[in-house]
């Protein structure tokens, strides 16, 4: 499996607005097994995306969707800034079937 955790701060006050587009899709992407939208709790235009895929590749060939690169193109100018970006390997969870566990 291959996991992405990001920081994102919308422009002020449009917090909602990129929620919604952020959101809009997201179960037709092939390959993603978790795509979560979370609001942080200190910072008002702050927004955690914690996306969970069966592969890097799957990830990859998710930014070249029809429905993605509209959703991009929607969503940019709602973008002030991106923050913490790192790259997980997630070894299972609540919804997600184990793979044979790889803690390396």
């Amino acid at each position: 499996m291959y996991g992405l955790i990001g920081k994102m701060l919308a422009v002020p006050g449009q917090r909602k607005a990129l929620i919604t587009i952020l959101l809009e899709g997201a179960a037709e992407m092939p390959g993603c097994l978790s795509y979560v939208v979370a609001c942080d709790l200190t910072e008002a235009d702050a927004l955690w995306i914690t996306e969970v895929w069966e592969s890097e590749e799957h990830h990859r060939a998710s930014l070249a969707l029809p429905a993605v690169q509209a959703a991009i193109a929607r969503g940019r100018p709602l973008i002030a800034s991106f923050g913490e970006h790192v790259v997980t390997k997630p070894v299972g969870g609540h919804g997600l079937t184990p793979p044979a566990i790889d803690a390396s």
